[in-house]
């Protein structure tokens, strides 16, 4: 069962009074991580020896007043996030000799911001699946059960902090990367409005590339004040405050399915039961609208773009032609109109919340991802399916919250992603933690 430990708001505030030090909020968190981390595999690059000696450093900083909203927060970063003297792999075995020679920039603002980064967290190859085990650092499980994926790409990101060893932590999303492991393992994850965080720094090893479309960096935590702090601390781009439309009420929309996915049926409930609570809270909660877009024509725009964006280094399959200009120029028209459709939807809702993925964490499979099937509620339906919720908020570039709103039958958690308007990242936060209060959800 994951425990319960310090936020890093808490603890950045307990080192600021003086109750503690970075140092001894380091070594309690290395401590937790040798004690816990074993068959959970989470975090996979461990820099112990330098977070020490960082802490050290910047608690002498402390005793001559230096202050930061991090201050002596313990946590680890993905993989994926290039780390000066550490290996970034993306989970290849022919990288795992790249020894990145700086920090990526949210690494450099995370530290900036008073953070010690004590290692780096597992992934699956190529950042390309939702659960994480590769060849160079073996599989991570699931905090609550060691059958059940992690979730991925950010998986150890998620169990990291699931099972109480850091607070915080920071990964990325292209296919529901932050929030699938995140609602798998019943902590926070926020999917920012793309652009809003930089990503350099977080590259294919040994590369200094463009960023990619759709996929951004982003936070994950224990606690919705840690994530929005640590959105804050790595932001390019100041975000507006929260916001409802009108007499302090939110206005939602709720999803249960969509029409190319299936949900199993204890997430329909939960999210039910999560409508009938903001009901009772006063929110004005709706399950339909004429102003949501096409979603299969928004799933099939998504599709086709996240698949010319992961084989931006792979061979084409055999037979396959190379994309043109007009159909990549077309894909991004496509996406400008749906994100103008969703602008107007959101003239009228805070917020959508719908499933991260139709399904709670699913016992490991290694199954080739075009292959994969999947069992919801006894009907066999295709794996590749579930990428069309998360596909929700990615292609139209907008901003998700995944929170915990409930338990399935097994025990595992059920997340949700709360979705906003663009640049109404801080209202996502927000009406996921109503969400999440509502519901009296652990996380």
């Amino acid at each position: 069962m994951p425990v319960i430990e310090k936020t890093a708001l808490a603890t950045a505030a307990a080192v600021r009074a003086g109750e503690t030090s970075a140092l001894a909020e380091t070594d309690a968190a290395i401590a937790r991580i040798e004690a816990r981390d074993g068959a959970l595999n989470a975090v996979v690059v461990r820099d112990f020896d330098r977070a020490r000696a960082a802490a050290a450093a910047l608690d002498a900083r402390i005793a001559t007043g230096f202050d930061a909203a991090l201050l002596g927060v313990p946590m680890t970063v993905k993989e994926s996030f290039d780390v000066a003297g550490l290996p970034t792999t993306f989970g290849f075995v022919e990288h795992r000799d790249f020894i990145a020679g700086a920090d990526a920039i949210a690494v450099q603002r995370l530290k900036a911001a008073g953070a010690i980064v004590l290692g780096k967290t597992n992934v699956p190859p190529a950042l390309a699946d939702i659960q994480s085990a590769n060849p160079v650092y073996g599989r991570t499980v699931n905090a609550h059960d060691p059958a059940r994926v992690a979730g991925g790409s950010s998986g150890g990101s998620a169990v990291a902090l699931a099972s109480g060893m850091v607070p915080l932590e920071f990964g990325s999303d292209i296919g529901g990367s932050i929030r699938v492991p995140a609602a798998f393992n019943g902590v926070w994850g926020h999917k920012p409005t793309w652009g809003v965080l930089p990503p350099d720094g977080h590259f294919f090893p040994g590369t200094d590339s463009a960023r990619t479309v759709l996929s951004v960096i982003g936070p994950m935590a224990r606690d919705a004040d840690d994530l929005e702090a640590a959105l804050g601390v790595v932001a390019d781009h100041p975000l507006a405050p929260a916001r409802r439309h009108e007499d302090a009420r939110w206005r939602v929309l709720l999803l249960t399915g969509h029409p190319l996915a299936k949900a199993q049926r204890a997430m329909v409930t939960a999210i039910e039961a999560l409508g009938a609570a903001l009901e009772r809270d006063g929110a004005a909660v709706e399950t339909h609208s004429d102003l949501l877009p096409d979603l299969e024509r928004q799933s099939a725009g998504y599709q086709q773009m996240l698949n010319i964006a992961l084989s931006r280094r792979a061979p084409l399959p055999p037979g396959a032609p190379p994309p043109t200009l007009e159909t990549w120029l077309h894909l991004h028209d496509e996406q400008a109109r749906l994100q103008r459709q969703w602008r107007r939807l959101f003239g009228r809702f805070d917020a959508v919340i719908a499933p991260v993925v139709g399904m709670t964490a699913f016992a490991h499979d290694d199954t080739p991802l075009p292959q994969r099937r999947l069992t919801i509620d006894g009907e066999d339906t295709a794996f590749l399916h579930q990428f069309n919720f998360p596909g929700l908020a990615t292609f139209p570039m907008l901003p998700a919250t995944s929170v915990r709103i409930g338990t399935d039958p097994d025990g595992l958690p059920i997340g949700v992603q709360v979705i906003a308007d663009l640049y109404a990242d801080r209202t996502a936060i927000a009406a996921a933690r109503a969400a999440h209060d509502l519901t009296g959800s652990k996380s």
